[in-house]
Order: structure tokens, then C-alpha cells, then sequence
């Protein structure tokens, strides 16, 4: 990397001015993430009802008409008349063999077995709670408000605590660190806040108790002593760790690393899980995202592969120019914007910027 140092005086002050424009940059790309976050809460109002309508089917007060219920199959999914007439059928006598589901039973809890950045989260004594749970919903602060987005837990009544709703709150900064402003790098989830638990009496999963022995130092005698201690589950995501500033997580690297996956858990489920739920129950996203990590996979394989030999398997033919300037316009319309993560939040970059 050259060094600055070595250039003349006034070549180092017209760097200084070049460096002052980039301050401003940052400033001007902090506005558009400020636009990005108003944007994403327009929209967020637009998907709401179909998101509403998504958990009364769930939740089985709403049953859909049978035009609703059409799904076109790909092409090489389809059936026969013969082979649709035989399903149905058999579909018929396995409905009449079991009593009739309301809604789809499970629907959340599958979500997250599905998706290994929750399923990791789970433990076998979540799973019955889970079941209980009825939509999450995302919510965006209003207009003029510090920038955060709240998640929403909703759950039926249910045998282990006596809340409906249970929330966790992402705080964000969308502006230049005025200390180090070239830092600045979109939008930084800032803290987290959960919320309290209402625990019916003995079905607390967060805690267990165990039993430990003690010797007497002088008597000898053992005596048994029980403790409360904390235990493994996805619950423990509604009581964040406390961090008072985002500078002192940083000075704290276990703080930061549980935050940051606390973060990314948060991000994931505002931006995947509640807009493409059905897709995750299904597995259907799962697969999609087992292609995006297939490819790069491959090509990193490709790269390393002691044996490949690019005689043997030439490279693809050079394109021409225009051929180049359509594939670059093709995957720019294909792909979504350049995104960024940081610890966990994804912003979308002004290319250029």
C-alpha cells in the first residue's frame, strides 16, 4: 500500500480536500439507508394484511375457498387424470381415517426445525411451547423515531406462562462516527431489548435445578444442596445481555460475539422467516439457499482441486463485449441489491458509494 507520507506537502492537501468529500459521502449514503428503513416500514404496511390473512388460515379462523387453494405444479410435477383421481382418493381415506386438523398444526415450530440458525437455538423442552405459537410479526418505528424494528411472538394460551406476545427490540445508528466517519458502513444494530416472561410456576425452561453434594470442611458430614442454574433454550433469546453501550461491547469480545449472533439471529428472522414463512415450512427456501451455498462451493472446489487442469477442462470461451455488458445488466436485474451485513442487520449500498 503506498504511503501517504511520502508525497509532496500540496499533494497531501489536495488528499486532505478528496478525504473531506468522502466525509460528505458518508453523510449523503447515511440519508439514503434513513430512506431504505422508511421505505422498507411503507412496505411493510402493504404485506401486513396478506401476513394477517397467512395466520388466520394458521391458526384455523380462516378456512380458504377452494379457488385460493389452486396451486398451478411445475410441469414436471404434474399428474395424470388418472394418477390426480388415484391421490385424491387415497387422500380421502386418510382424512377419513384421522380426525380433521384445524388450520396447520406445527406451522411456526416446523419453520424453525427447519432452518438451522433457529433449529440450533431449540431444545427438546422448547418444542411443546413452540407449538403453542401462533405468528411473529415485524414492526418498524415510526416515522421521525430513532431507527429499530421490534419482532412480535404471538402464542394461544398455553400451560407455561401467561404472556400473548412477547417482543425483542433492535436499536440501530444510521449516521457517520464522527471520531472515524470512513468507518461508516450502513446501518449498526446498536442494543437489544427483550422482554419479561411470565412463567406459570414450575414450567420455567430457561432454569433447572440441580442437586450437589457438599462435605463439611471439618464435621465430614455430606449434605445435599439444590441450586437454580440457568439452562439451554431458545427462550433465552428474550433476555439479551445487557450491554449499556456499543463501544463497550466491543471492549468485551464474548459480549460481542453473543451479541452479534443474537443480532443475526434478529436479521434473520425479520428478512427471511416472517416474509417467506410458508416457503421455510415447506423446505422450499431451504433448498434455494442450499443452491446459493452449493455454487460457491463448487467453484471454490473447482479452484482447489489439485487435479483440475484447465487443458483438460478449458475455460469457457471470452465473450464480446456486448455479450459481457448484457450478462453483467442480467444478473444486476436478477440479483437484489449489493447487501451488507453487519452484525446482522442488511443494508442495501448505492453502487459507487
Amino acid at each position: 500500500v503506498a504511503s501517504v507520507d511520502v508525497l509532496p506537502k500540496v499533494v497531501k492537501r489536495r488528499v486532505n480536500a478528496l478525504k473531506n468529500l468522502q466525509v460528505k459521502c458518508a453523510h449523503i449514503e447515511a440519508k439514503f439507508y434513513e430512506e431504505v428503513h422508511e421505505l422498507e416500514r411503507k412496505y411493510a404496511a402493504l404485506y401486513q394484511p396478506l401476513f394477517d390473512k397467512r395466520s388466520d388460515i394458521v391458526k384455523a379462523t380462516y378456512e380458504p375457498t377452494d379457488e385460493e387453494c389452486e396451486w398451478k405444479a411445475d410441469e414436471e410435477q404434474e399428474l395424470t387424470d388418472e394418477m390426480k383421481e388415484k391421490a385424491k382418493v387415497e387422500d380421502e381415506k386418510k382424512d377419513e381415517e384421522k380426525e380433521d386438523p384445524k388450520g396447520i398444526p406445527e406451522f411456526w415450530l416446523t419453520v424453525f426445525k427447519n432452518v438451522d440458525l433457529l433449529s440450533d437455538m431449540l431444545q427438546e423442552h422448547d418444542e411443546p411451547i413452540l407449538k403453542h405459537l401462533q405468528d411473529i410479526k415485524v414492526y418498524f418505528s415510526d416515522p421521525g423515531q430513532p431507527m429499530s424494528f421490534t419482532l412480535e411472538f404471538h402464542f394461544e394460551a398455553n400451560e407455561f406462562f401467561t404472556n400473548t406476545v412477547l417482543t425483542k427490540t433492535y436499536k440501530m445508528r444510521s449516521e457517520p462516527d464522527e471520531s472515524d466517519p470512513f468507518s461508516f458502513d450502513g446501518p449498526e444494530i446498536m442494543s437489544c431489548t427483550g422482554c419479561t416472561i411470565d412463567w406459570v410456576k414450575g414450567k420455567n425452561v430457561t432454569l433447572k435445578t440441580i442437586k450437589k453434594k457438599q462435605k463439611h470442611k471439618g464435621r465430614g458430614t455430606v449434605r445435599t444442596v439444590t441450586k437454580t442454574v440457568p439452562n439451554d433454550s431458545f427462550f433465552n433469546f428474550f433476555t439479551p445481555p445487557e450491554v449499556k453501550t456499543y463501544l463497550a461491547c466491543l471492549q468485551d469480545e464474548d459480549s460481542e460475539a453473543v451479541l452479534a449472533a443474537d443480532f443475526e439471529i434478529g436479521h434473520f428472522i425479520r428478512e427471511r422467516i416472517v416474509p417467506r414463512a410458508v416457503l421455510y415450512f415447506t423446505g422450499e427456501a431451504i433448498e434455494d439457499d442450499d443452491d446459493d451455498v452449493s455454487e460457491g462451493e463448487e467453484e471454490a472446489d473447482e479452484e482447489n482441486d489439485p487435479d483440475y487442469d484447465p487443458k483438460v477442462t478449458p475455460p469457457p470461451l471470452p465473450l464480446t463485449r456486448q455479450a459481457r455488458l448484457f450478462s453483467v445488466a442480467l444478473v444486476f436485474f436478477l440479483k437484489p441489491p449489493t447487501e451488507q451485513v453487519r452484525y446482522g442487520y442488511r443494508c442495501f449500498a448505492p453502487s459507487g458509494v
